[in-house]
């Protein structure tokens, strides 16, 4: 079964050029584990949420505002989907996936995909 490991991480923290370099090439190595495994789908990094845009439908009309509108001090950074044989397994690979991006520890949410 294919899952999506959601990475969620804090925008507000600063890092150094050195700590996002450990963070980016701690990506680097599981992404390319995950490849090695025959699992690997896809992985990317998001934009900051003052690029981001919600879209709703309310009676019927095309609501577009602004951000993502969390209620939530983490954003949601990037993204990986990777064909796990077991939730177990799914969960192994999230704790292999930096979450230290925005500074602090973030958390992985993992979500079965629905199709495939």
């Amino acid at each position: 079964m294919r899952y999506m490991m959601l990475v969620y991480t804090r925008e507000d923290a600063v890092m150094s050029d050195k700590e996002m370099a450990v963070v980016a090439e701690t990506h680097g190595r599981t992404i390319e584990e995950a490849k090695q495994s025959g699992i690997f789908h896809g992985a990317e990094p998001l934009a900051r949420t003052d690029s981001a845009i919600t879209v709703r439908q309310k009676d019927g009309d095309l609501v577009v505002l602004d951000g993502p509108f969390a209620e939530t001090k983490e954003q949601l950074a990037g993204y990986y989907i990777l064909d796990c044989a077991s939730r177990e397994e799914a969960i192994e690979w999230a704790r292999k996936i930096p979450t230290e991006c925005g500074g602090g520890q973030g958390s992985i949410e993992i979500r079965p995909l629905r199709f495939g």
